[in-house]
């Protein structure tokens, strides 16, 4: 692929010319929400870029669309379907491009350039769409199995559905938040003496909060309840992908989540990337995910085995002091059920998904100590410390601390990545 003319926009970087995310921005000149891109350490506005009078000639598939790109959300915008993403994406590559056709339109054009062209620095990002509904699987096979191997030991550690369907739980959509937002600590009823009888509870905030690195996915287009989506229609259903860090009260969850599962362990808050990556930016980075030896049914079976991306994600903690310490390094190929999967599955009753609901991966974590996707995992519970740069330890986080989610895809000189995802424990 060729380069861009945008500063700061090599091969290499997050948002090079080969990935082109969409977000929500205010800046300084246009203070309402509205939709952008990220181009190297720049954004393209889109709302300006819309306002020029050749817009429409340049992107036919947004005729009597044209406003899309003013309104605070990308649900219009996704809503459109793939075909038009691949479009506009197409396009935008095009105008931002060294050998762009269309030289007059943006590059050379000063006036729209210093209106539409902006540093990111210089912008406030905002949640990319209104998020009706958030399911959370279980996908990460390794996540899993060390977790039950904790909790029940090796032989029972995977549940008997666990290989057979795509485990989730429904989440609390009003508490995710883009990445930058401040995380309080959560409070809830917490078994301090689990060996004491009665079990009492006490209230109060949590001891053992965690974080989870996950791998997020918006909808696009919904379907008509009553209607499944087949595994082979699921990708047309897809707009694009996010980091998402689930954040867990792991003391609160072990007391509540008998017999229905996660509640107030899990719904104070949710943080996830400002940019969605397009469905078509990650195509060439698929993969083979983790192999599943069971019989599935014919609603899961995928008529392709790349399935899954390698996308390279890292989790960062930075200390209070300002001490930061990469304790985890894995790829999302970690998967044993794939987002069409989960699609296929979530849909079967004929639940209607909408434009806008979130699918959360479940915890990424790879087969090395490495590569464990929460600190639950790294601590085998609590039992060992995890050491970081500046003679400090954790076994879970302590208040002040900051968690930052990346995540880059690479092959040869081309890179598509997400830039980070973040949050601070207040």
């Amino acid at each position: 692929m060729a380069g861009s003319w945008v500063p700061d926009t090599a091969q290499g970087s997050d948002f090079s010319l080969a990935n082109i995310p969409f977000g929500i921005v205010s800046t300084a000149t246009a203070q309402a929400p509205h939709a952008a891109v990220a181009i190297g350490a720049s954004i393209l506005d889109l709302e300006a870029l819309a306002s020029h009078p050749r817009f429409s000639e340049l992107f036919p598939s947004l005729a009597g669309h044209e406003t899309v790109f003013s309104q605070p959300t990308l649900n219009g915008f996704a809503a459109l379907g793939r075909a038009v993403h691949r479009e506009v994406r197409n396009g935008i590559q095009d105008l931002l491009s060294d050998d762009t056709p269309h030289p007059e339109f943006l590059r050379d054009n000063e006036e729209l350039r210093k209106k539409a062209l902006l540093p990111q620095k210089n912008v406030k990002m905002h949640l990319p769409m209104q998020i009706g509904d958030y399911t959370d699987f279980y996908a990460g096979y390794h996540h899993a199995y060390a977790v039950g191997v904790m909790f029940r030991g090796p032989q029972n550690a995977l549940q008997p559905n666990y290989s057979h369907l795509p485990v989730g739980y429904h989440g609390r959509s009003s508490s995710i938040v883009v990445s930058g937002t401040p995380i309080n600590r959560p409070v809830g009823q917490i078994l301090l003496d689990p060996t004491a009888e009665p079990k009492q509870p006490s209230t109060g905030p949590s001891r053992r909060l965690d974080i989870e690195l996950e791998l997020g996915c918006f909808i696009s287009r919904p379907n008509e309840m009553g209607k499944a989506i087949k595994i082979d229609e699921a990708e047309d259903h897809i707009f694009g992908y996010v980091l998402l860090n689930d954040w867990s009260a792991r003391d609160i969850q072990t007391w509540e989540y008998v017999p229905l599962g996660p509640f107030n362990g899990k719904n104070f808050a949710t943080t996830i990337s400002p940019w969605v990556v397009l469905a078509d930016a990650l195509e060439p980075f698929r993969t083979v995910g983790i192999e599943n030896k069971t019989q599935l049914q014919d609603y899961l079976k995928d008529s392709r085995a790349d399935s899954v991306f390698d996308i390279r994600l890292e989790v960062d903690l930075t200390t209070p002091e300002g001490d930061t310490t990469t304790i985890s390094s894995t790829s999302s190929k970690n998967l044993m059920w794939s987002f069409p999967q989960m699609i296929a599955h979530h849909s079967l009753g004929g639940c209607p998904m909408r434009t806008g609901d979130l699918l959360g991966s479940g915890t990424i974590s790879g087969p090395e100590p490495s590569e464990r996707g929460s600190l639950l995992e790294m601590s085998e519970g609590g039992k060992k410390e995890i050491f970081l740069y500046g003679m400090d330890a954790r076994k879970f986080l302590k208040d002040g601390d900051t968690v930052t989610l990346r995540g880059i895809c690479r092959k040869g000189d081309m890179a598509v990545g997400f830039g980070s995802c973040t949050g601070r424990i207040l």
